[in-house]
């Protein structure tokens, strides 16, 4: 299955304690890189998300952001503590006799820190809501990705084409092209005063044409877009083995192009570059 690293997902979940979102989007990236933002009530299951997330991908950078949302008007779970606004109080009337004009709202003691806390959540209760979000996201996120993949098998598959129809030319195009070179070395010969050695010619033939055989580049060619249809197929990530095969395709077309002795097959070559480079480019966002 191809699947892009490009992608962006959400979902939302209600729970007992708030309401929780999450986002998830991805880039390509050579390697599995996290990058969570989470809200300080569950930063404690950092590592649970991670490792949710790490059975569910294999490749690209991954930005995290989840959000907790209380209910709005909902003073459940909230408590006092009385302790610290006995001591507020005391300070409060301390400061009333030292400063008379001051006036001191019931309100703002409410918002001093530990004054209003929140009751505590069952802690698996909450990373049970965490890591349930999280799943439909990247159940959302993976079904984008496969839409995406889907499109780009499409267009590797077409530039496979496009380069078995020129190393199919190019082959059909090897004897008339090794009979145009005989033939100008024999003018070349013949311009000669002195006269050549058959011996001689034959040797500076055979010579030439060893030079410029491309039998074994198209050979490779071949076998590396019947690998490349194969791992398409394959139900895993494939990114990396295309990002390999892309090299050798690469490689190989270089070498077409430095052996070429006829227009057509040096503008075969060319064209094959482009193809390459088109793949290679769509290669890096396949996970």
């Amino acid at each position: 299955m191809i699947r892009s690293m490009t992608a962006y997902a959400s979902a939302e979940r209600a729970a007992p304690f708030g309401t929780l979102t999450c986002e998830l989007r991805t880039v390509n990236h050579r390697y599995l890189e996290i990058s969570p933002r989470l809200p300080d009530e569950l930063r404690s299951f950092e590592s649970a998300l991670r490792e949710r997330i790490a059975t569910r991908l294999s490749r690209g950078k991954v930005d995290i952001t989840v959000r907790l949302r209380a209910e709005a008007g909902s003073g459940e779970g909230l408590r006092v503590n009385a302790a610290v606004l006995s001591r507020l109080s005391e300070l409060a009337l301390d400061m009333e006799q030292r400063f008379p004009r001051m006036s001191i709202q019931f309100t703002e003691l409410l918002r001093f820190p530990g004054v209003l806390q929140q009751a505590e959540t069952d802690a698996d209760a909450m990373q049970a809501a965490l890591l349930d979000v999280l799943d439909q996201a990247l159940t959302a996120l993976g079904d984008t990705r496969a839409r995406e993949g889907a499109k780009l098998g499409e267009m590797l598959s077409e530039r496979l084409d496009g380069i078995e129809r020129i190393v199919a030319d190019v082959r059909s195009w090897m004897p008339e092209i090794r009979t145009a070179l005989r033939a100008r070395l024999e003018t070349r010969l013949a311009d000669i005063r002195q006269p050549a050695d058959p011996g001689r010619l034959e040797q500076e033939l055979v010579l030439q044409i060893t030079r410029m055989d491309v039998d074994e580049e198209l050979d490779r060619l071949s076998t590396h877009i019947t690998e490349a249809r194969r791992v398409l197929a394959l139900k895993e990530p494939i990114g990396r083995r295309l990002d390999f095969l892309m090299q050798e395709f690469n490689r190989e077309a270089n070498t077409l192009g430095s052996k070429s002795v006829d227009s057509r097959s040096t503008n075969a070559a060319v064209e094959l570059k482009v193809l390459i480079e088109q793949m290679r480019e769509q290669v890096q966002n396949i996970e």
